[in-house]
């Protein structure tokens, strides 16, 4: 339990977990009064010349007034950090606040002198980095602005430091000290380092458990069928090249299956990389206590009995997470099915897996060990694992996720060489705004296909996730709009990564078909039309058709400048005339290598040896000891390889070998190919992502000072109607004005200001936004009419108290559209866009994307409505003005960026007509703004 210092209580949100550059993870925590005895173990262990570069002197000891300054805070105008492992200090930071000539000083001052000290051990681990991100938020929450260091001109290191944040800054150099000046507000530069020190340090983190000098087996036990010797024995089969050890305290052998066998971790008497974990849950604690004592640097933990056993091993996982990383170690699992890596270097099967899958271009992971078992599986049976081409670089199973997560994973793959496509299975997305972020970087790099389990129904109990508010369909669209390619089941996550491993992007949607079956044709014809692709005329080549008639045809097809893929359809071997399976393999591998840069797809009706010979095709046999199994599926054959990174613009002929993908059915053949489609046109586009407009009128400070107003009366607030208008007007958007008419005379009185025709309709919210039932009077052209209109609707719905009438000026005729924002908890905020109307409601017939929105994809988010038509002229209507409806959603994006304390935005209806828009209602929520958010400093998930 921390104590508080001085003014303020210990502000526990800052404390904080990292991952340091070398992959080792550490605390960080506001420093307090109970720290004085570890602040004196730190100091006596920092060298003299780290201690003169901190205080410009000679300074051997701490005295009992330096322990009671650093450790003395009120965390406002005095605040120190620290980094711990094991409970330890190994580095702290500390600011001051400071007014003119440098003296200590309170708010309203916005200045602060800022020092670090790292013990030397721990130096080049980027600690020192780490916590400038750390202070520098802490700062900006205290409301200051800038910071100010003295450094010596030999303290290169820390000089880098500071340099090398992003920061704008000034640097002077007088007495022999070099004074550097720096704004805290966040820059693109400075938000690039961050991100980028961040993908550096988890991705190292993840390697470090998949590429282990040496792993220890803890839980192995005497008898054979145990959780713990069949992982020992998956390690010692597989290969695996590091030092390998078996540990059991019960143990009295040496050896263990020819495994060097000890009591103990602390028995082994050498270093120790990675620990599996499989003992009992209440043992584990244990285990991972003797584990950190001894330098191990990664846990997997297979043992179950954690959160997904209830409340009871909810809190035990999480103090599995917490006492891991009191030791700067990472966790895979627990509940873990495990990891593999299939590099010669490494040939790690720290899983329950009984086989080691062949070598390949694939990155595997699974959050369920049931379907990391099917995945592996069905890449082994279905051609990738037998040829040893196109099987799984790395796999890791997370389990329970309670610490290393696919985030983690994607940050390890998006520069792995070996990894080519990234296949993931996922059952809950713990931080869908990183992950979103992430994956929108590595798919710009290499495939990424995703199938999410649990889409209707609540993430499994060992996941901790966060609330979101927005449907599976919404997040599912966010994440096709960041570049992942979003499949249903795990046949397809296996027909499409199988299929972008080793063929070219498609340059477009132009389909060729040919093949020896003409009904086979036409159903992939039509599979073609329904997912959107543009098929040729299938080329029946008749049954009687030969292996050069197939070759002929295919590289007649590639070469067509009409054509950007091909689909070959071919029915068994029936009769002596017909074309044999190798060598009909034969012709379709040497005349797609003459166009290496269009891909190719078999389907086939499997009765023969068609898709064996596909697998075997230019000498790629099996490797000793691959299962020679090939039930039904996609299979391949390889030809020549183009890398799947690259721009698929077709230049240049590839060297290496790529495979032909063979599916069972047209149908799944046609759906790999259209996700290949639609995601090699993401990639075009997002070399030219577009870019947030500037708009001159905006008055962002304006919006600002209103906001600070209107939440100094409380938080949660709804905005009436003046305060909503005013503030969506420093943005320019401007919303009709509607006048209260809460009787006949005053509606009267309202439409004479506003100047008829006008419109009479109810705001309560029953009826609000509902045409269709009635609530509405439209182009009432005289007070006669507005009267009639007004008794109308009393007698109809209720008393004007219960309606709360408003009298509105008529808007010109056009398209009724709804304009949305809102700060999801989980996805963050997210901009949203359909026509208004119980119709579309209904359809669900919304559009999304993740703010801010820019000119590209506000332009993209009008179209991409089933309804978009009616804006564009639908049956001879008269085409409205998108482009003014594009502003306005780019005005909100920009509201809701600039200000997170916008945390709900609702334009409805917006009508666009033809020239120009009128919003004829809107509501705004404000909150205060969170503390913490994905802009902040990099952190682990709090467990």
């Amino acid at each position: 339990m921390q104590t508080s210092s001085d003014r303020h209580e210990y502000p526990s949100h800052w404390e904080a977990d990292v991952v340091l550059r070398d992959g080792g993870t550490a605390r960080v925590r506001p420093i307090t009064v109970d720290d004085a005895e570890r602040l004196v173990s730190f100091y006596e262990q920092v060298s003299d010349e780290s201690k003169y570069y901190r205080f410009f002197a000679p300074y051997p000891r701490l005295s009992a007034k330096d322990v009671h300054r650093f450790t003395h805070h009120d965390f406002v105008d005095r605040v120190g950090l620290a980094a711990t492992i094991g409970g330890e200090f190994i580095a702290t930071v500390r600011y001051d606040r400071i007014g003119t000539g440098g003296l200590p000083a309170s708010a309203p001052a916005d200045e602060a002198e800022v020092a670090f000290l790292v013990q030397d051990a721990h130096q080049g681990r980027g600690v020192a980095s780490a916590l400038l991100e750390h202070i520098a938020a802490v700062a900006r929450e205290r409301d200051i602005r800038r910071f100010a260091a003295e450094v010596l001109p030999a303290n290169t290191k820390m000089i880098k430091v500071f340099t090398d944040a992003g920061y704008r800054q000034k640097r002077h150099f007088e007495d022999g000290v070099v004074r550097l000046e720096f704004d805290l507000e966040p820059t693109d530069r400075s938000l690039a380092v961050q991100r980028a020190r961040e993908q550096r340090a988890e991705a190292r983190s993840v390697q470090r458990l998949l590429a282990p000098g040496s792993v220890a087996v803890i839980g192995a036990g005497r008898t054979a069928g145990g959780v713990g010797r069949s992982v020992l024995a998956n390690l010692r089969e597989a290969g695996f090249t590091g030092r390998l050890y078996a540990v059991n305290k019960s143990l009295q052998e040496k050896e263990l299956d020819g495994v060097p066998a000890h009591r103990s971790v602390g028995d082994i008497g050498e270093h120790v990389d990675l620990a599996v974990v499989a003992v009992p849950a209440p043992y584990v604690p244990e285990v991972v206590a003797e584990c950190g004592e001894h330098g191990v640097q990664g846990l997997v933990v297979v043992s179950a009995g954690y959160a997904e056993s209830g409340p009871g091993g909810r809190e035990r996982q999480r103090e599995l997470v917490r006492q891991a990383r009191t030791y700067g170690m990472r966790i895979i699992g627990p509940n873990s099915f495990g990891i593999i890596n299939t590099s010669p270097g490494v040939r790690l099967n720290a899983s329950l897996a009984p086989e080691m899958p062949r070598p390949g271009r694939i990155g595997l992971f699974a959050q369920s060990g049931a379907i990391g078992i099917a995945l592996l599986s069905r890449l082994h049976r279905r051609g990738a694992g037998v040829t040893g081409v196109t099987g799984v670089s790395t796999f890791v199973s997370t389990g329970n996720r309670a610490d290393v997560s696919g985030n983690d994973v994607l940050q390890y793959w998006y520069d792995d060489p070996d990894t080519d496509v990234a296949l993931m299975y996922l059952e809950s997305i713990g931080n869908p705004r990183k992950f979103t972020r992430l994956a929108r970087r590595t798919a710009a790099a290499k495939p990424l296909v995703v199938v999410q389990g649990a889409r209707h129904a609540a993430a499994p109990q060992g996941h901790a996730v966060r609330a979101t508010r927005l449907p599976h369909a919404t997040v599912s669209a966010l994440l096709r709009q960041a570049g992942v390619i979003r499949v249903d089941t795990i046949t397809e996550l296996v027909d499409a990564g199988l299929l972008l491993a080793r063929q070219p992007l498609p340059p477009g949607p132009r389909v060729a078909i040919l093949g020896n079956s003409e009904s086979l044709g036409l159903l992939t014809f039509d599979a073609c039309l329904a997912e959107g692709l543009r098929p040729l005329p299938p080329l029946d080549l008749t049954t009687a058709a030969s292996a050069e008639d197939f070759h002929r045809a295919l590289a007649r097809a590639l070469a067509d400048e009409r054509c950007d893929a091909v689909v070959v359809t071919a029915i068994p071997a029936v009769g002596e005339t017909s074309v044999g399976d190798a060598a009909l393999a034969e012709a379709l591998r040497s005349a797609s290598a003459s166009a290496p840069a269009k891909p190719v797809l078999v389907a086939h009706v499997e009765l023969g040896g068609l898709a064996e010979a596909l697998s075997a095709a230019a000498s790629t046999a099996p490797q000793a000891g691959a299962t020679a199994a090939a039930p039904p599926g996609a299979h391949s054959a390889p030809v020549g390889r183009q890398d799947p990174r690259a721009p698929s613009t077709g230049a240049g002929a590839p060297d290496e070998t790529r495979l032909i993908p063979a599916y069972p059915a047209a149908e799944r053949a046609v759906r790999a190919l259209a996700e290949a489609v639609r995601y090699a046109q993401w990639r075009r586009e997002a070399t030219e992502p577009g870019k947030v407009p500037e708009y001159e009128d905006i008055d962002e400070k304006g919006a600002a000072e209103q906001i600070d107003v209107l939440l100094s009366r409380g938080t949660g607030l709804t905005l009436g109607a003046e305060d909503t208008c005013a503030l969506l007007g420093r943005y320019g958007v401007d919303v009709r004005r509607a006048l209260p008419a809460p009787t006949p005379g005053e509606a009267a009185a309202a439409a004479r200001t506003l100047g008829y025709p006008v419109a009479l309709k109810t705001t309560a919210p029953h009826l609000r936004h509902r045409a269709d039932l009635g609530g509405v009077r439209l182009d009432l052209a005289d007070e006669e009419q507005l009267r009639r209109a007004y008794t109308e609707l009393t007698e109809l719905f209720g008393s004007p108290e219960e309606l709360r009438p408003v009298v509105q000026g008529m808007a010109p005729r056009g398209v009724d559209t709804v304009v949305r924002a809102v700060i999801d908890p989980a996805a963050g905020a997210v901009l949203s866009f359909g026509l208004a109307g119980a119709a579309s409601e209904l359809l669900g017939d919304t559009a999304h994307r993740l703010i801010p929105v820019t000119d590209r994809d506000a332009s993209s988010l009008v179209r991409s409505i089933r309804t978009a038509p009616l804006l564009f002229g639908w049956r001879g209507s008269a085409p409205v003005d998108t482009a003014a409806l594009e502003e306005v959603m780019l005005r909100v994006s920009r509201l809701v960026d600039d200000h997170p304390e916008v945390v709900g935005v609702s334009l409805e209806p917006v009508v666009v007509a033809p020239h120009g828009l009128s919003v004829l209602g809107a509501t705004v929520r404000l909150a205060r703004a969170p503390l913490r958010d994905d802009l902040g400093p990099r952190t682990l998930p709090v467990v």
